[in-house]
């Protein structure tokens, strides 16, 4: 069991956020993970800070030096996806090799109509999310890439340099094309939020995908998201059974019930302010169950 922090660039100052990225480079953790929103998430004060996701993963890959560094997950529709493909490749040459890149279609409202993206119907943005997958692992495989869709029209676009040890996230809930999209493209599945039963059902879903297009499911590292709440006060604004709440032992526990479906990862997800005595009793007296 791999075990990371998602830490979304928010609600904390880069200081904040720094000391957080070197607790995970510094403590044994496997991965750390930032997100991509215009706003703090939930949406409660547009003013409050929100780091933009590109510049704060190419923050993380340089100022930390062991951990993989990812984004969970870009939003296709935000960026030309051989923009996103070639910052990606940048983002993977400062860490050293230990990027990885998460793309989904977006669902925050209020982020797409106010900074000017409309807000396409949820099929369509799936649509141009298939498009951007198919252009940037083209890219990223050295093609050069003739690329005419409804959404994108690349005309001999090239990557150069090659990625070093860049690998392709999905990351969702969905049962369907979310799957089937994972199936196809993805180096690893990343499901935010949700219980050990969604996540098997998930799992299950990918599994039959890949058996659809010949692929060996074992090729695709998957992951969850939970929110951290462990040793707190604070009750989860998100479903409890998507978080860790509680004792160690009871984290112990709800990780235990993922591993046993098979998930082969689990980053806890911070939600402002960070209680640094929880995290560090869950270094401490957590993470070496999982070791």
């Amino acid at each position: 069991m791999k075990l990371g922090i998602h830490a979304g660039p928010q609600d904390l100052s880069m200081a904040e956020l720094k000391r957080l990225w070197k607790t995970g480079d510094e403590q044994g953790f496997d991965w750390v993970s930032v997100w991509d929103h215009f706003y703090a998430n939930p949406l409660k004060d547009r003013n409050n800070p929100c780091y933009e996701g590109v510049a704060a993963l190419a923050g993380l890959a340089t100022y930390t030096e062991n951990v993989r560094v990812g984004c969970l997950v870009f939003c296709a529709l935000f960026r030309n996806p051989g923009v996103l493909a070639k910052a990606g490749v940048t983002i993977d040459h400062l860490s050293g090799g230990r990027a990885d890149i998460g793309i989904g279609a977006g669902w925050l409202e209020e982020e797409f109509r106010e900074y000017g993206y409309g807000f396409p119907p949820l099929g369509e943005r799936f649509d141009q999310l298939e498009e951007a997958l198919a252009i940037i692992t083209a890219l990223w495989r050295g093609e050069t890439v003739a690329f005419k869709g409804k959404y994108y029209d690349l005309e001999g676009a090239v990557c150069a340099p090659a990625p070093l040890g860049l690998r392709l996230w999905i990351g969702g809930r969905g049962k369907q094309r979310t799957i089937r999209l994972a199936a196809q493209y993805a180096d690893g599945f990343n499901m935010p939020y949700v219980s050990p039963d969604i996540a098997a059902d998930r799992l299950a879903r990918l599994r039959q995908a890949c058996d659809v297009i010949g692929r060996d499911p074992e090729q695709i590292d998957t992951s969850v998201n939970l929110g951290f709440y462990m040793n707190s006060t604070r009750t989860p604004d998100i479903d409890p059974r998507g978080a860790l709440t509680g004792s160690a032992q009871e984290a112990v526990d709800r990780i235990g019930e993922f591993e046993r479906v098979g998930i082969k990862g689990i980053n806890i997800a911070f939600r402002p302010p960070i209680e640094w005595d929880s995290l560090q009793c869950y270094i401490e007296e957590v993470m070496p169950h999982f070791a």
